[in-house]
């Protein structure tokens, strides 16, 4: 959730910092700083809310910074105490010396914090992250050595961090480390980047190590040195970064969400190559071990994730019960890692994170590891946390996506769950030759009918700009567009803060049908199909109560005309894949109701892009 970056080399630090922040702020923050090693000290300078906060600080110090060639940098999510001025990160110890930035959330802080104030420091701040820059200068005056004092303090730590050190004693030493949370960093020629994800450095290097739990690497202009938890030397891995600097641009549009929505055209078709040639070919999925027998033996599969994650875990249910006839759990990661965790051998747990680095779904499926099932993990991040736990993988390819509200990655994750479900089908003969040749072809029809809605956008804006001033907003469908109705009312909700809510259908008349008066809007999900009728039926009750109907749908059915105000029509699609083809409206409903209330649609209020905290 914040962002860490951090620069060691012979170049001025602070339009690095700064861009390496800039880059980051689609996980979301309120609050930034930075750290500077300048001549004689460290020299910290701080900002609440927006970046630009924090560079107008910097215009007046340009003399005393411009010639530091080492610092740190953060953007904070506030978690333990309010985005203020002393909350912000970077966090020092009392004489100052020693300053950190963090990620993450300590979970024994208070009674670090209570052994280090008997011990005379005094706090500062609200954070937990503040109790861990006391602990490691405690542990410094004793050694002398920052890389054994950040050592010896991450063994009382409890939680998640990763962190990134300096001191003032080092002229040119970082010294970072991680624990469930993301940190790479990146290599160039006599200098090195910290950063937890890859837009921070993208510009500067394609080279990277990634650190794993408990490493911790020590870092100057000449060289770096890894060391594991007992400071045993470490060989490093080095990668090549997938990205290129281009994916941050917005290319025209006016927001990354809106661009976002227009690249999933070609989304589709990247989920696709490579994985499905022909109607009659078998899908290929060269990284999910899962074969015969294993299917044989599964008993149930399990699917964990979160937000948006966690609706397109929904569609996925219905996909692999429908095609395969195994039963299929879904859970909210955030609730799974809090009960016994009853899953064994002949489990199958998929994971689905955007980031890969999701805290509460990694947590999960590491529990669900530990009992010995298959972990299957769906991510647009291969190089991620979560990808190095599975067992299996299937990338979905959606490129860097900047908007916090997840557009293009939930038609990817929607997409791969097609590709699997119908993949396990192959393999265990559950759908007949000529059905799955079908369900094939129109699959790959998906992206131009994609195309078809984003060409015409004049229905949706018009409905946009009638609704943009409710103050609620009801989702209804039923089957395999319920989840639809849900993501369609989070991602309302996330940009415009209007509050939206997805029910199934049937589900009115059991209570929130009282909520229903001339001023409250009802959107239909009504796609033609098995529940095309029942949902029909269950608008004609809303509309009696005088709801404001809006219906989305591929029917010509002339009865619609009466019964809504307003009709946003989408390509015809089989049912089944109906939920592909129903998002992207909904998307860009969310976005001009945003964008008409000049709200800040890619960074809305309070949300992180990667929730790497519990």
């Amino acid at each position: 959730m914040c962002g860490i970056v951090g620069y060691v080399g012979d170049r001025p630090v602070v339009d690095i910092l700064l861009d390496g922040l800039e880059q980051l702020e689609y996980r979301g923050y309120d609050s930034s700083g930075i750290a500077l090693k300048c001549a004689d000290d460290i020299k910290v300078y701080k900002a609440e809310g927006k970046l630009i906060n924090l560079r107008n600080t910097l215009k007046s110090h340009v003399s005393e910074v411009s010639s530091s060639t080492m610092g740190i940098g953060h953007i904070r999510w506030a978690t333990h105490g309010a985005p203020t001025l002393l909350n912000a990160h970077p966090h020092t110890c009392n004489c100052g010396n020693l300053v950190l930035v963090h990620n993450g959330i300590i979970e024994n802080y208070k009674e670090l914090r209570e052994k280090l104030t008997a011990q005379g420091c005094v706090f500062r701040s609200q954070t937990d992250t503040e109790a861990v820059a006391h602990l490691v200068a405690s542990k410094y005056a004793k050694t002398k050595d920052l890389t054994e004092a950040v050592r010896l303090a991450t063994q009382e730590i409890e939680g998640a961090y990763a962190l990134c050190v300096m001191h003032n004693d080092y002229k040119n030493t970082l010294v970072v480390t991680k624990r469930n949370a993301p940190l790479l960093v990146g290599i160039g020629e006599g200098e090195f980047y910290v950063a937890s994800d890859v837009p921070a450095i993208i510009k500067h290097t394609k080279k990277a190590m990634y650190l794993n739990d408990n490493q911790i690497a020590t870092i100057t202009p000449e060289k770096l040195v890894l060391i594991d938890k007992d400071g045993n030397e470490l060989p490093q891995k080095i990668e090549v970064l997938p990205w290129e600097p281009v994916a941050l641009s917005k290319m025209g549009y006016k927001h990354f969400m809106l661009k976002e929505i227009h690249e999933q055209p070609d989304v589709v078709r990247n989920i696709l190559v490579g994985k499905l040639h022909a109607p009659d070919e078998p899908i290929v999925l060269n990284e999910v071990k899962l074969n015969k027998e294993t299917l044989k033996n599964l008993n149930r599969i399990q699917i964990i994730a979160c937000g948006t994650s966690l609706h397109a875990a929904m569609v996925g249910k219905y996909l692999i019960e429908n095609f395969c006839g195994i039963a299929v759990d879904v859970e909210a990661s955030s609730e799974y890692i809090y009960r016994k965790t009853v899953t064994d051998a002949h489990t199958l747990v998929i994971g689905v994170s955007q980031s890969g680095e999701t805290a509460d779904t990694l947590t999960a499926i590491k529990q669900a590891k530990a009992k010995g099932s298959h972990i299957l993990i769906i991510t647009n991040r291969p190089d991620s946390a979560m990808a190095r736990e599975a067992d299996s993988l299937v990338p979905v390819n959606a490129g860097i996506e900047v908007s916090v509200a997840a557009t293009k990655s939930y038609t990817a994750q929607l997409m791969a769950f097609y590709l699997l479900a119908l993949y396990m089908a192959e393999i265990k003969e559950s759908v007949d030759v000529p059905t799955m040749t079908s369900l094939k072809a129109e699959m790959m029809l998906l992206p131009q009918k994609i195309d078809q809605i984003l060409s015409n956008t004049d229905e949706v804006q018009k409905c946009a700009r009638a609704y943009a001033n409710t103050k609620d907003f009801i989702y209804v469908a039923r089957g395999i567009n319920f989840p639809t109705a849900l993501e369609g009312a989070l991602k309302l909700k996330e940009i415009s803060y209007i509050n939206a809510t997805g029910y199934p259908a049937g589900e009115l008349k059991h209570g929130p049908i009282a909520m229903l008066d001339e001023t409250m809007p009802v959107l239909s999900i009504l796609m033609n199909g098995s529940v095309y009728e029942k949902l029909l039926s269950n608008s004609e009750e809303a509309k009696a109560r005088n709801a404001r109907m809006i219906a989305l749908t591929n029917s010509n059915d002339e009865k619609l005309n009466d019964l809504f105000e307003h009709i946003i029509r989408v390509p015809d699609v089989q049912e089944l894949f109906s939920p592909v083809i129903a998002m992207v409206p909904l998307q860009l409903l969310a976005y001009y109701i945003a964008e008409f209330l000049g709200k800040d649609v890619d960074q809305p209020r309070n949300l992180a892009k990667s929730v790497t905290v519990e």
